[in-house]
């Protein structure tokens, strides 16, 4: 006999599984466990709300994606010192990389809490990293910056990824950009905007990288070749996020 108590009852334990497994991965426990099981929440199951607005974790992956950014940045602004906005800049694109993102996914056990409509939607690698860039937003919400952090640093950074392989590891963007652009028939082009000198007299080169006559990114650095790889680093980034064609040459 069916009765709303049992029902309760299946919620309060699904309820409690999400917050223990929360705490298994990451070591702690929600304080609003309403936003982690919308984080969790593909679109392909989204729950109807007011003015015909759609609940999934879009928006969540939205703004996981802006403080995942922001958290690795400075991160690394502190972690190394002495390197230039370029490094830097590549190395940022290499942790928040689509295909980077959908490993932690896996390895963390994300890929296990994705609620998603199997019969339209399997879990592919983008609803992965979108997963993750939703938990972030959530937990951002939940407990801060600072704690969010503290989390991204502690329990993702130091302990699954290799950041020394990261930076040893050789990546041409402008390669990966340009075979990308063959392969989906889009016009590329780098062009050199501004040419400037600092206090010691050393040029210092503006790099627009254009698709399509428009500029999606740009790199500063002290010799062409490197400024033109900084403004692909960047490009990369962006269309691994926005671009689903750019996130399929990933190897």
């Amino acid at each position: 006999m069916f009765s709303f108590s049992s029902l309760f009852r299946k919620k309060d334990a699904g309820d409690q599984l999400l917050s223990e497994a929360i705490k298994n991965i990451f070591g702690f426990k929600p304080r609003n466990l309403a936003l982690f099981k919308l984080a969790f929440r593909h679109k392909s199951l989204a729950t109807p709300g007011t003015n015909g607005f759609r609940h999934s974790n879009e928006r969540l992956e939205y703004l996981g994606d802006a403080v995942l950014g922001s958290c690795v940045a400075d991160f690394l602004f502190k972690k190394f010192p002495y390197k230039d906005e370029g490094f830097l800049t590549e190395i940022r694109s290499r942790i928040v990389s689509r295909q980077n993102l959908n490993a932690l996914s896996r390895k963390l056990g994300i890929d296990k809490l994705i609620q998603t409509n199997r019969e339209n939607q399997t879990i592919g690698t983008s609803i992965l990293g979108d997963a993750f860039e939703a938990f972030i937003g959530a937990l951002y919400l939940d407990k801060g910056y600072r704690f969010t952090y503290n989390i991204i640093v502690q329990k993702i950074i130091h302990n699954h990824l290799d950041l020394e392989e990261l930076v040893a590891k050789e990546v041409n963007f402008k390669s990966k950009l340009i075979e990308w652009a063959q392969k989906e028939k889009h016009e590329i082009e780098f062009e050199v905007a501004e040419e400037t000198e600092n206090s010691k007299k050393l040029k210092i080169y503006l790099v627009n990288l254009l698709i399509d006559q428009k500029v999606i990114a740009s790199g500063k650095d002290y010799s062409i070749k490197k400024a033109e790889q900084t403004a692909a680093a960047r490009a990369w980034d962006i269309l691994s996020i926005t671009g689903p064609s750019a996130e399929n040459t990933e190897q």
